[in-house]
């Protein structure tokens, strides 16, 4: 193994894939400017999150209204209540159908990924 080039830093992955008319967005954790996890309760990291989201959904062209699929992972199945109250916020009807499970996330108590359409 060479050691002249380091690895690369973060995870293989593209925050924003399009493919024909759908974006899929991966997850977005409630990661601040500074790349830390912020400090708060579930309301406060799903806010986060979900403005990471809309901030990946804006660098192809698109908002939280393209979005028709939601898949969230939570740390507790307690924070369901809060983490619905804030998705309400963001989120209006028709609701994007969504999944959501409770999971051992190793980096904050929340992460949200989005399938969205583009007409």
């Amino acid at each position: 193994m060479s050691t002249e080039t380091p690895p690369l830093a973060g995870p293989p992955l593209s925050k924003v894939r399009r493919a024909g008319n759908l974006l899929f967005v991966s997850g977005q954790l409630p990661r601040g400017a500074d790349g830390a996890i912020v400090a708060g309760d579930i309301t406060v990291q799903t806010r986060q999150s979900l403005a990471n989201l809309a901030a990946a959904l804006a660098t192809a062209g698109a908002t939280i209204e393209h979005v028709v699929k939601v898949n969230a992972w939570l740390t507790d199945g307690r924070y369901m209540d809060g983490f619905n109250q804030t998705y309400r916020e963001v989120f209006s009807e028709p609701y994007p159908a969504r999944s959501t499970v409770i999971s051992g996330l190793v980096a904050g108590d929340v992460e949200i990924e989005a399938v969205a359409w583009l007409p």
